[in-house]
């Protein structure tokens, strides 16, 4: 019997890359603290919260592949998160400007009958364009990102804010790398289509 998919997430944004894949699945909301640890770095903790939020999550089915996934948005070095304010948004995107933030994605899938887990690091690097405070209102003014890490939403109006991209699947960006749950999927028996 094929295991049960599981997105260990609320996120409607990874729901949406996961239909992609034309894969039945559930999803579960993961209930964990998602505080960094002293001194972690954004790559360990992102690979620590995905696998967090798919162990939280397996204890809810027997024979279940469940995928976790976090990410952090790194300027100069330091996390940003969501803004959660306007005065925040436009504090954040004019220290981007001109300047590349980089998105690591922490991606884990979790077998519930065998108890193995994959966990990678996936980077995605965003080239922002020089932006003038105009712009930046025009933007949170049409977009009003404020939940979103980095304050913008690369799948809707973002990209104006961008002089170039760079990483090896858009999908990362947004919050959920299918290039590596796919090759994950697939050392567990399981296909797309």
């Amino acid at each position: 019997m094929l295991p049960t998919l599981v997105l260990a997430s609320s996120s409607p944004w990874r729901r949406e890359i996961l239909d992609k894949l034309g894969l039945p699945y559930r999803t579960k909301h993961p209930e964990i603290d998602e505080t960094p640890l002293p001194n972690e770095s954004a790559s360990a903790l992102v690979a620590r919260l995905a696998e967090e939020k798919a162990r939280a999550v397996a204890p809810y089915y027997k024979n279940a592949l469940v995928i976790g996934s976090d990410q952090a948005a790194v300027l100069n070095g330091q996390i940003i998160g969501k803004p959660g304010t306007h005065k925040r948004a436009v504090e954040q995107l004019q220290a981007a400007s001109g300047q590349s933030v980089t998105f690591l994605t922490g991606l884990c899938l979790l077998n519930t009958r065998t108890g193995r887990t994959q966990v990678e690091t996936v980077p995605f690097h965003v080239h922002f364009r020089q932006l003038t405070d105009a712009m930046i209102e025009a933007y949170l003014e049409h977009e009003q990102p404020y939940n979103c890490a980095g304050s913008f939403r690369s799948e809707g109006a973002g990209i104006v804010l961008f002089e170039r991209l760079e990483g090896d699947d858009p999908n990362t960006l947004i919050g959920l790398p299918l290039i590596r749950l796919i090759r994950m999927l697939e050392a567990e028996g399981v296909a797309p289509f």
